[in-house]
């Protein structure tokens, strides 16, 4: 076969085989085709799409680029929840515990954070003595022993996506639907699951910034999981706010063990029991009306926190940081942000605060910078809140950063004002099955 023929297909919107597709993967990953004519073919697939049988051959070559999980020494049904990534987003280490105390088992593989989006490794990493690098078959006994465990991706699993991914960076061909829906269904086919939810962010914060992509990728996703032979859902919800109080490695832990503590009913709240209610729904435990109830009662019976706390101690991390928060990073410097008018908060732009957050040192700029576990933004108001002129709506923490002029500044541009109470939209905007 023939890379410009390939090229030369996908410009003129001819569709490409699927030994074509397996050839160009395994090709570039072997290193016999060169970056400069895989970036483009990227960019061809960026401006004129693929076909979903496309996409789907295409995820299906990328997982089969390494490693694929053999989840069978698991005790049950196994359920993975991906995010398409958001400012905040802390579910995994919520809705983890959650299904795991109702029965199912949660075998995750998860990532490190990168710009402004943060990464639940990075969460998990604040907890002293937190491991997220285990062998497999400690990892499958972890899951077996506590119903879940949240490990880093080994580099052995999709190695294609971690090549094309680092192209399409570069090369300005990140936001194509087909290609975020390989990069992100390739990987979790090659983590082994049987059920498979997805949560599709829409808005600011985002990489779908309007609902019609969301459900396109939504749709996308969802097709190609079902022809990879598993079940799969999607709910696509918000973004145009971060999600919860906190911003942040430690912060996040720390409100998440709040959640679990049932001290927080909020729109974190909110979303983590539809989650989990999908997944356990997806499992087969019932309707999503009792899987709701049950995972609500997972949470007020106190059995979730136990698992969170089992599965900590099981990953050599110090259980006791979830009730004595003072074990976790603390921020040594703080700087309150204050509302510059009397009104309704009318929004908070995700974005905005997560570039606000990073230069706190919460998050990395690059692969290699230092992440300041202790930094980030907690927010004491809300969309829809009033405040008045001078009001606190926020706090910034860091341990690495004195000066928060220009941090502060960006948090501050985030927040909108109206004189009438706004709409708030619902935190979970559509299911698509």
């Amino acid at each position: 076969m023939n890379i410009s023929e390939v090229i030369s297909k996908t410009r003129k919107k001819e569709a490409l085989s699927s030994e074509e597709i397996s050839w160009l993967v395994d090709s570039y990953v072997k290193g016999e085709i060169p970056d400069y004519q895989m970036s483009a073919w990227l960019m061809a697939v960026c401006i004129n799409g693929l076909t979903d049988a496309e996409t789907s051959k295409l995820t299906i070559a990328m997982r089969d680029s390494g490693d694929v999980l053999d989840l069978s020494g698991i005790n049950g049904v196994t359920v993975d929840k991906h995010s398409t990534g958001g400012i905040g987003d802390k579910t995994s280490l919520i809705i983890a515990p959650v299904c795991a105390a109702c029965g199912i088992y949660v075998p995750k593989m998860s990532g490190r954070g990168l710009g402004f989006t943060g990464g639940t490794i990075d969460k998990l990493e604040s907890i002293p003595g937190f491991n997220v690098e285990m062998r497999f078959e400690d990892y499958i006994k972890a899951v077996n022993s506590t119903g879940a465990a949240i490990i880093s991706q080994t580099g052995k699993l999709v190695p294609a996506d971690k090549k094309m991914y680092a192209l399409r960076d570069v090369t300005g061909t990140v936001e194509s639907i087909p290609l975020i829906c390989s990069s992100i269904m390739s990987k979790k086919l090659a983590t082994g699951c049987d059920c498979i939810l997805l949560d599709v962010k829409c808005g600011s914060g985002a990489f779908m910034k309007n609902k019609e992509d969301a459900l396109k990728l939504a749709q996308l996703m969802t097709s190609v999981g079902k022809a990879a032979g598993k079940k799969c859902r999607a709910v696509i919800t918000d973004m145009n706010e971060p999600l919860g109080d906190a911003v942040g490695n430690a912060l996040e832990v720390i409100e998440a063990a709040e959640i679990l503590k049932g001290r927080k009913k909020g729109r974190l709240y909110q979303l983590c029991m539809g989650l989990s209610a999908n997944m356990l729904e997806l499992a087969g435990i019932g309707s999503y009306d009792r899987c709701m109830e049950l995972a609500e009662n997972a949470v007020s019976s106190g059995k979730a926190l136990e698992i969170l706390e089992k599965m900590i101690y099981n990953q050599g991390g110090n259980g006791k940081a979830i009730y004595d928060y003072s074990l976790l990073p603390q921020g040594i410097y703080k700087h309150e942000v204050t509302a510059k008018e009397s009104g309704y908060i009318s929004g908070i732009n995700s974005e905005r605060i997560g570039i606000a957050a990073l230069m706190t040192g919460a998050g990395r700029e690059n692969k290699e910078s230092h992440i300041d576990h202790s930094a980030g933004i907690v927010f004491s108001r809300h969309t829809g809140d009033h405040v008045s002129r001078g009001d606190v709506i926020m706090t910034l923490y860091s341990s690495s950063v004195r000066d928060f002029t220009e941090s502060a500044k960006k948090a501050l541009s985030a927040v909108s004002y109206s004189s009438e109470k706004p709409e708030v939209q619902p935190v979970i905007v559509r299911k698509y099955i």
